[in-house]
């Protein structure tokens, strides 16, 4: 059974509880790595000007402590290989929906396909 490294474990501990929970419950059954929980303010910045999020601090769902939102890669990570995000993401929304999680994910955003990011809906 797969389990989270050390440096996913504190970056999914900067998270709300309900991704914390089902995380803990996707390791499980898929090998995954945490990329990112809470982001501050230049983590954020930077993540904008890389290209990898939309907004600037404080408007991110990774802004608020505990976050609402994580990137999460299935591992090994394979950025070319975008069906087999596509599959993990289709395997966590399922496991949300069992434990009664309600998320949404980045690859179904209209602005940019986000395939690592799963938020809360609030």
């Amino acid at each position: 059974m797969a389990k989270f490294s050390r440096k996913s474990k504190d970056r999914l501990a900067t998270c709300h509880h309900d991704l914390q929970r089902l995380f803990n419950e996707v390791i499980k059954h898929h090998d995954c790595a945490i990329l990112c929980g809470h982001r501050t303010a230049s983590e954020q910045h930077s993540a904008k000007v890389k290209g990898f999020s939309n907004v600037d601090w404080p408007n991110s769902k990774h802004n608020s402590l505990p976050s609402i939102a994580v990137d999460v890669a299935p591992y090994p990570i394979d950025w070319s290989d975008i069906e087999r995000f596509n599959v993990f993401a289709a395997f966590v929304q399922q496991t949300a929906d069992d434990m009664g999680i309600k998320i949404k994910w980045g690859g179904t955003f209209k602005s940019f396909y986000d395939g690592p990011h799963y938020q809360l809906v609030t």
